[in-house]
């Protein structure tokens, strides 16, 4: 399919939607309806947003040429922690007093979560829904609250922004131009994304891996070029501080080492922690190049990779999980005539929107004192993802023994079934 057909038929399936208002009101009255009870429950509990408000003093820092890691603000005394190249990209926040800057980071991470719903919907083979109007509000008025995106636009967090970024770029057909370079560019935004360079390295597009790291170097390279003190102080100190970024033992972290230090109530568990990341680390790539050999799915491979990445990450706060969007799209997609699945794809769906983590008393260092029966509500999301990768583990056993799997080019099932016989996705 040309780049000209996939454009007519993108606005054909768009159109169909429109024309349908029936469907088109009820899903934009539902979106309108999440994000009223967005603003009601500000009214009652204010949204910190105190991300954003970081997120902006890195910017003035970085246009007036402060000491980008020296300051800290809001009450919880926030300091920078993403590299400089961020900080030049926050610059234009700082042309907004901060009172707009939150009104306009909600309607963006509103927008972003649209675009993550249509790009999850295209990555998963169910290509209708990701172009018509009724699905996508919907979905979106819907996934507002699961816990890690509401947490998203409480915090004012860039998640949804670099999570669109590399769902898009890891979703174009290998061979396309500069494919990786947008990744390499979220990767010099907040350093975990470099992990699906990894991947595309262990999956043999070498092109794409290198590509990947000509992006990050490019990052850095204009941090650097506009904040060189900075860069140095950032890339030589900064980057080892994980006590900078916050206390990883609290049950905001949803990472491995947040269980294991509540598990064994100590706040610094050292190589009990590390060990278990690595082991984990090599068995998720080792899962996602396992599902892009065997079932030719990439978009699994970078699923698996998504996990891995949130669970060896010494910190991943409970927002960092939006990929759980994409997740539960691709689940839904392969749900069809399968009441196990649908059940499934309901018990995930529950474990992102449960927020068991908040409600177990967690005051002061409480975290560090859970009962053994506590644990699983304290830590839902990195026991969710050792559980989901041990499963695609199992469900790629044998090869899918489909023409073309070991490739990683085939759809996803519910897009062949759309197909008309002998026609060809792309």
């Amino acid at each position: 399919m040309s780049a000209a057909e996939g454009t007519r038929t993108w606005r054909r399936t768009w159109g169909q939607g429109i024309a349908r208002p029936g469907r088109l009101v009820i899903a934009a009255a539902l979106l309108m309806a999440s994000l009223a009870g967005l603003w009601l429950l500000y009214q009652v509990l204010p949204m910190p947003m105190s991300d954003i408000a970081v997120y902006r003093a890195e910017g003035q820092a970085a246009s007036a040429g402060g000491d980008l890691y020296g300051f800290t603000v809001t009450k919880w005394a926030l300091p920078a922690t993403y590299p400089p190249f961020a900080a030049v990209l926050f610059i234009p926040t700082t042309w907004l007093s901060l009172g707009t800057l939150k009104v306009v980071c909600v309607l963006v991470n509103a927008a972003l979560l649209a675009l993550l719903v249509h790009l999850s919907c295209k990555a998963a083979g169910l290509r209708k829904a990701s172009r018509t109007a009724p699905a996508i509000l919907a979905t979106t008025a819907l996934g507002l609250w699961l816990e890690p995106v509401f947490q998203t636009f409480v915090f004012g967090q860039v998640n949804l922004a670099l999570t669109c970024l590399v769902l898009w770029d890891l979703s174009r057909p290998d061979g396309a131009r500069f494919k990786g370079f947008a990744t390499g560019i979220a990767a010099g935004i907040k350093l975990t994304p470099a992990i699906f360079g990894v991947y595309l390295l262990v999956t043999g597009r070498v092109k794409a891996a290198f590509t990947v790291l000509g992006g990050f170097l490019a990052s850095a390279l204009l941090g650097w070029l506009v904040l060189p003190a900075a860069s140095i102080e950032y890339w030589t100190q900064r980057m080892f501080e994980t006590g900078r970024v916050g206390k990883v033992w609290i049950v905001d972290n949803q990472s491995l080492q947040g269980l294991i230090t509540r598990v064994l109530h100590q706040p610094e568990p050292g190589l009990l922690w590390a060990v278990p990341a690595l082991l984990t680390a090599a068995a998720g790539l080792y899962t996602a190049r396992r599902v892009y050999l065997r079932r030719g799915l990439d978009s699994w491979g970078v699923l698996c990779t998504a996990i891995t990445a949130l669970l060896v990450s010494p910190i991943s706060w409970s927002h960092h999980w939006v990929w759980c969007v994409p997740l539960l799209v691709a689940l839904a997609a392969r749900t069809r005539r399968s009441p196990r699945r649908r059940a499934l794809l309901a018990a995930v769906t529950l474990a992102f929107a449960a927020r068991t983590m908040w409600i177990i008393p967690h005051t002061g260092d409480l975290d560090l004192h859970f009962a053994w029966w506590q644990q699983p509500f304290a830590a839902p999301y990195p026991l969710l993802g050792l559980a989901l990768l041990a499963a695609v583990v199992l469900w790629t056993r044998k090869p899918s023994g489909i023409p073309g799997a070991a490739v990683g080019r085939l759809p996803a099932p519910r897009a062949e079934q759309q197909l008309p016989s002998g026609a060809r996705a792309v």
